[in-house]
């Protein structure tokens, strides 16, 4: 798989976090392995506790503990409802920007030019 810029993988990451628990809760390497297994091989846990804490901090998800069988508690994440807005409103904005970037971009592929 192809390396990602770190930049935009951090620009990104909110929308991959908030995407992923839109459909259950996970846990925090729960997700950094879902995200891995999604193509994003070079993902550090070190990048998605932070954007966990960031996400949680402004509302957007909520953590709660659950008992393993394997170890101690697993912090587990969930969408809030503002959360859920915030998906949709960042599904919204990530859409307009590929949009954007396809049609300034689109010239440069039509004659084979490159930057």
């Amino acid at each position: 798989m192809p390396t990602h810029d770190p930049q935009m993988l951090k620009g990104v990451l909110g929308l991959l976090l908030l995407s992923a628990l839109s459909t259950s809760d996970h846990y925090g390497y729960g997700l950094v392995t879902l995200l891995r297994s999604s193509g994003f091989d070079e993902l550090a846990e070190g990048t998605v506790y932070p954007g966990l804490t960031r996400l949680e901090s402004a509302g957007f998800l909520e953590s709660y503990l659950l008992r393993s069988d394997s170890g101690p508690a697993r912090k587990y994440y969930r969408l809030t409802r503002s959360g859920a807005a915030e998906l949709a409103h960042r599904r919204t904005s990530w859409s307009d920007l590929v949009q954007s970037v396809a049609t300034a971009t689109a010239p440069l592929h039509q004659t084979g030019e490159s930057a």
